[in-house]
């Protein structure tokens, strides 16, 4: 076992030797010890699924059916931990990431077709990220929405010069931002209140209220696996600690499903949360109309107190910030990965954010945009996840670390349910009756 060529960093060599020595047994730490050096890149890619697309779905799902659609979020996330493991074992198996085997294995022109359809997902994930951040500003300061954007793309570009100093500095500032998302939603959930006999029964029996119920549900679900995060999170494995031997590359992967499960999980509860607090909030008190970020802030403070307030704008601005960053660098591995061009990483960066700065400062519906990002994002879900499960299932690719049988039929029956749902979500939303 060696260390990584990218293990430049005095950090990143720390917890590279940390990992190694974990791997071989030669350490008496405790487990959670010998577990902390491989915690970080589904951190990192968990953050799609806190982003601002997901407070508009979830805030309006509590406010309108109240708990109904807890079991809906929690299923929905037990998918996306099945499709970030896959993710993650084959960048791990591999050594390469789904963009670059998507080139490899598919003609040159399918695969150009798949880089041109991802990098529309990428400018589509950055917009509503970018959106979500500016509105957060907006909310807290005062500040108007391109102003609030621009301070988005500093701080996005400050975030992601870290990389400079390895990987180890660029995960902890973003597990620390998605653990500041946690901590407000457990302060809201606190100060809300909910009914918690009410949220158990909701959280394991499946039920709807209705075709509104339905179509929420399809959306909640339809955004569960986000393009960009499968295509980083493979990227995010290449390197990061190398093994040689079968037995330590299997403990390696068994390390990295516990990666996966705690972020999703964390992930899992601020979608719940979200929901909940709406609910609680919001349904509770016949305000089932609230249905957009900002009437959600503007309708807190009267309900529940300034501080509530506060925090739930203080929740997006972390959700918008990490999650910019997380969407423009999957923009960078995208382009790299499909056509194997590097340039600049401010360059890329600038290239991936302007759409977004473009269409804030051209005063467009913030929530609206929201949603039409949201479309262009299911368009490229099965450009990612179909690709995946066929990589994943292929021994000559994934050797001792191929999916079994039966992950390859239970990711194929979520990988088709999931596309087919944001089938449904695009039909929905241009011919809505």
């Amino acid at each position: 076992m060696t260390l990584p060529k990218n293990s430049t960093g005095s950090l990143d060599s720390r917890t590279v030797q940390s990992a190694l020595e974990a791997l071989s047994r030669e350490t008496k730490k405790s487990r959670l010890a010998r577990v902390f050096p491989f915690l970080g890149p589904a951190f990192i890619a968990s953050v799609a699924y806190v982003d601002p697309g997901n407070f508009a779905t979830n805030i309006q799902g509590g406010a309108q059916f109240g708990y109904l659609l807890l079991w809906v979020i929690v299923s929905s996330n037990l998918i996306a931990m099945l499709i970030q493991t896959l993710s993650a074992k084959l960048g791990l198996a591999t050594g390469q990431n789904l963009a670059e085997h998507c080139r490899n294995q598919f003609p040159k022109p399918v695969s150009i077709t798949m880089w041109i359809i991802m990098e529309a997902v990428a400018m589509a994930t950055d917009l509503a990220e970018f959106m979500g951040a500016a509105l957060g500003f907006q909310l807290l300061f005062g500040i108007p929405l391109l102003a609030g954007a621009l301070l988005t793309a500093l701080t996005t570009f400050g975030i992601l010069g870290m990389e400079r100093f390895g990987f180890r500095p660029l995960e902890a500032v973003i597990s620390a931002m998605v653990a500041v998302i946690a901590l407000c939603y457990v302060a809201e959930i606190f100060i809300a209140a909910p009914d918690w006999g009410d949220i158990a029964g909701h959280v394991i029996r499946p039920a709807f209220a209705g075709r509104e119920s339905v179509l929420l549900a399809t959306g909640i679900i339809g955004a569960t696996v986000m393009p960009h995060a499968i295509f980083l999170h493979s990227s995010l494995m290449q390197g990061r600690i190398v093994v040689k031997d079968r037995k330590s590359l299997r403990t390696l992967y068994r390390y990295e499903i516990m990666d996966v499960v705690i972020a999703m999980g964390i992930a899992s509860f601020v979608n719940m949360s979200m929901l909940i607090m709406a609910a609680s909030t919001f349904y509770a008190t016949g305000k089932t109309s609230v249905a957009t970020i900002e009437e959600a802030y503007r309708t807190l403070e009267p309900l529940l107190g300034p501080a509530a307030k506060f925090i739930f704008g203080v929740s997006l601005l972390f959700s918008g910030l990490s999650s910019s960053s997380v969407g423009t660098s999957a923009g960078q591995v995208i382009m790299q990965g499909f056509i194997q061009r590097h340039i600049k990483p401010w360059i890329r960066r600038l290239v991936t954010m302007a759409p977004s700065l473009f269409v804030i400062a051209m005063g467009y519906d913030p929530t609206r945009t929201l949603v039409i990002s949201q479309v262009v994002l299911s368009f490229g879900l099965p450009f990612a996840i179909i690709p995946l499960v066929l990589f994943t299932r292929r021994r000559d690719l994934m050797g001792d670390l191929v999916n079994k049988t039966a992950t390859t039929a239970c990711a194929g029956a979520a990988a088709t349910l999931i596309v087919a749902l944001n089938v449904y979500l695009i039909y929905a939303t241009f011919f809505p009756g």
